[in-house]
């Protein structure tokens, strides 16, 4: 019988679990975090991502997931100023990487949480 495991983590680009300053404004972005390596299906990192805007006026996020060909790679959404929006379900493994820009260096911060899903 395959059991799935789902086990909560810390984001490889977060230190301890805390947020991650978005220092990039354009591609290629900050690094988030890097999905669990190998292929095997079942697999995977998920992770939702929440974005913090500290600045006085709207900015905008763009994520990369796994690379930087927009739009095949590429999803965000603007986040109002003094507000944070959540961005949910991007997936990936085999050491790809999750990345973000904003409108502005940093301004913005990410806290994600990573669920990482293994089959056996």
């Amino acid at each position: 019988m395959t059991t799935t495991t789902i086990t909560a983590k810390a984001a490889s680009g977060s230190t301890n679990g805390r947020g991650i300053k978005i220092a990039a404004s354009s591609s290629p972005g900050t690094t988030l975090h890097t999905y669990q390596s190998g292929t095997t299906d079942g697999n995977f990192d998920i992770c939702d991502v929440t974005v913090y805007n500290s600045d006085t006026s709207d900015r905008t996020v763009t994520f990369q997931n796994g690379g930087t060909t927009s739009p095949d790679d590429t999803r965000g959404g603007t986040i109002p100023a003094g507000e944070e929006r959540t961005f949910y379900g991007f997936m990936g493994q085999n050491s790809l990487v999750l990345k973000a820009f904003g409108s502005a260096a940093n301004v913005l911060s990410a806290h994600v949480t990573v669920r990482k899903m293994v089959t056996a």
